[in-house]
């Protein structure tokens, strides 16, 4: 075992964004996969099987997207406001809350939609995500608050990874969720 966590941490130091790609696209598969055990194995009766393609969609969200944008956001937001001084730490979470976010989360919502082919690849960012960044701002800030100041840099987006296995639980939980369809909302409006 301490030869693969030595062989890993190796190639972790040589190949920093393969390395938190593997880590972190792992921690988001992990948590769709959990999120789809729950609801389709143990809620619904008969149980169903595990639907593959959004696992793949997850993969390729969390490996291929999610973590780059990511690794390059900690390395310069680390070299932009080093230190872990509370003014610091306090820019750091304000930058990565307000400035990061927001673009991360339509980028999960559209990108999302865009791979299961949906007819409107806006309809559920529009909807869901004011209420998404609300939870964001409850979740992340506190998580963020202690990556900012007592995780190493080159441990952040791995830290953040698995931060955001509970958090993908929440995106899950949230994307499952029915879209409100406007034409209905219309005319529950017109009959108040």
């Amino acid at each position: 075992m301490a030869t693969l966590l030595k062989a890993f941490g190796s190639f972790f130091t040589k190949h920093p964004l393969a390395g938190n790609g593997l880590v972190y696209g792992t921690l988001y598969v992990g948590a769709e996969f959990s999120q789809q055990t729950i609801t389709r194995k143990f809620l619904t009766d008969p149980p169903q099987d595990i639907d593959r393609p959004t696992i793949a969609r997850y993969a390729v969200m969390g490996t291929f997207i999610y973590s780059p944008i990511l690794y390059n956001w900690y390395k310069w937001l680390d070299k932009a406001f080093p230190g872990t001084a509370k003014r610091i730490v306090m820019k750091k979470l304000l930058l990565d809350q307000f400035v990061l976010t927001p673009p991360l989360l339509v980028i999960f919502f559209t990108g999302m939609s865009f791979m299961e082919r949906q007819s409107s690849v806006t309809e559920e960012c529009r909807q869901k995500f004011v209420p998404t960044f609300a939870r964001s701002c409850l979740f992340w800030l506190p998580a963020q608050t202690l990556n900012f100041l007592l995780v190493p840099p080159k441990f952040r987006v791995v830290y953040v990874g698995s931060c955001a296995f509970a958090w993908v639980n929440i995106l899950c939980w949230v994307k499952r969720q029915q879209l409100v369809n406007r034409n209905e909302v219309q005319a529950i409006d017109r009959t108040i």
